[in-house]
């Protein structure tokens, strides 16, 4: 536990005070479904990017990495530099086509809501299918958020675990209820930028040697914290732990809450600078992670005799050891940040899947923008309470938790979103084949181990599912002429931007 002060405990309640308070501002101006799920498109470049990687990165970004860096060294760079290339990739490849095709298909608001326009699916079916996988797999993503909230409170007040989480949970519900997409992505942009100054200052000020001492004390340590070839016991890392990091990258392209920002932008024109704001924001995140982790053994080495329960609280007790106690709040607040960014992204497009994807089109299509906001705020509290449930168990990792949601998603909509935006041949046969292919390739991937088996699940997943897609719609009926009629009219958008 954290020595505990009035200072720390300020802190972070003048933090919640303002996330609250942003979160009533933003309640002040939803009115209607389109407001409270993309935020009447309307933002601007940065909440834009910064609210797209802080609701990706999550609490991983100041736990999980900094954790696996600080016991691994350099092969961590595989895995941020998978990350930065799919962040890099997912913006340039998926933004602008995504944000056009979801105005010209009548407005949807949702990606399961996309597809079955995108494909003029009447039967409802692959709608229903997208929404059920983007709940199951948001458990236990959202789970993760909250298992790291639990670690935060936990160790600095030296509370329970389980009350921790559900403080923690109370948290994120809170502003994610009332004030819906606005709030999501307004306290997104601050506590983006409150993760990234963190990040870069924590490792900095914990260092009181140069960078290049800092790769000979490493390496004095042991040598094999620097090669990204090898782990730490000097064995090879071998093509299926490679393949399986930088593949992180691959799950860009399916992650809804991430999508999302781009239907969000307030134009085309906006989510180009919004990518090299993104892109910038990650690398600067990721190198600081790194850093963290790095910086990290030294320190315990020097102080703890090299000892450390949990290395996913090494950017705790860097923060704890070397700042005064209010600048620590503040940092530790980042945390929170982090946690708070994601799980109330994740929360708000499942209550979109819920209330837009399942009450209205399954059960009341009559149903009043009034009426599906409403569903959804219930549904944010019920998709809580399950992931609450999940997080409970005090032996979850945080990374262990998000890889596997991070795969599901990646591989059950990756596959589907990219060829839907480009080949006009697809149909919804092939996307529903694709979508169900690879959730439960990850889903059955995952209980196997030994061998190829070995290789992280996203990459089975997405190979199974381009294929799936590619044969199924080539042996069904082509798209019929309202769904060329859209794609004319996307590519028709485009070229006038």
């Amino acid at each position: 536990m954290i020595e505990n002060n009035a200072a720390i405990t300020a802190t972070f309640i003048a933090y919640l005070v303002l996330m609250m308070g942003i979160g009533y501002y933003a309640y002040k101006r939803t009115v209607d479904s389109t407001d409270y799920f993309l935020g009447g498109r309307t933002l601007g470049p940065w909440p834009t990017a910064i609210s797209a990687g802080a609701s990706d990165m999550s609490g991983w970004l100041l736990l999980g990495l900094p954790g696996y860096a600080f016991a691994s060294g350099m092969p961590a760079l595989w895995l941020a530099g998978g990350l930065l290339l799919g962040t890099w990739a997912n913006w340039l490849v998926c933004a602008k086509r995504l944000r056009t095709f979801s105005i010209e298909a009548d407005n949807a608001l949702t990606l399961p809501e996309f597809f079955a326009r995108r494909f003029n699916d009447k039967t409802r079916l692959l709608q229903t299918i997208s929404a059920f996988f983007i709940l199951m797999f948001f458990l236990f993503y959202t789970s993760s958020g909250l298992v790291a909230g639990g670690k935060l409170f936990e160790t600095v007040f030296g509370l329970d675990y389980k009350i921790a989480v559900i403080i923690g949970t109370v948290c994120v519900v809170s502003y994610t209820l009332f004030g819906g997409f606005l709030a999501v992505s307004w306290t997104d942009l601050v506590q983006g930028l409150l993760m990234a100054a963190a990040l870069v200052i924590v490792p900095i000020a914990s260092l009181d040697i140069s960078l290049l001492q800092l790769s000979d004390s490493l390496a004095a340590k042991n040598p094999e914290l620097l090669d990204m070839f090898t782990n730490v016991s000097g064995e090879s890392m071998g093509a299926i732990a490679i393949i399986s990091l930088v593949a992180w990258g691959l799950g860009y392209f399916g992650q809804p809450h991430i999508l999302a920002r781009f239907n969000a932008s307030r134009s085309n024109k906006d989510l180009t600078t919004a990518r090299r704001i993104a892109v910038t924001w990650t690398t600067i995140s990721m190198a600081g992670a790194m850093l963290v982790g790095l910086v990290g053994l030294l320190y315990v080495d020097a102080n703890l005799a090299g000892k450390l329960e949990d290395s996913e609280t090494i950017f705790m007790l860097l923060v704890n050891a070397v700042f005064h106690p209010v600048v620590a709040g503040i940092l530790l607040a980042a945390i929170l940040a982090a946690v708070m960014s994601t799980a109330d992204s994740q929360l708000l497009v499942s209550s979109s899947a819920l209330a837009e994807d399942f009450y209205k089109q399954l059960l009341r299509p009559e149903a009043s923008a009034t009426e599906t906001v409403m569903v959804g705020r219930i549904g944010v509290v019920v998709l809580s309470l399950i992931a609450l449930a999940l997080a409970f168990n005090p032996e979850s990792t945080v990374l262990g938790l998000v890889s596997y949601a991070w795969a599901g998603f990646g591989a059950a909509f990756g596959p589907a979103l990219i060829l839907a935006l480009y080949w006009q041949r697809m149909n919804s046969h092939g996307a529903l084949a694709g979508i169900v292919v690879g959730g439960v390739t990850v889903v059955v991937w995952k209980q196997l181990s030994g061998g190829l088996f070995d290789v992280f699940e996203i990459v089975p997943g997405f190979i199974f599912a381009s294929i799936a897609i590619v044969i199924v719609s080539l042996l069904t009926k082509p798209p019929g002429e309202e769904v060329l009629n859209l794609c004319d009219r996307v590519d028709d958008a485009l070229a006038r931007d």
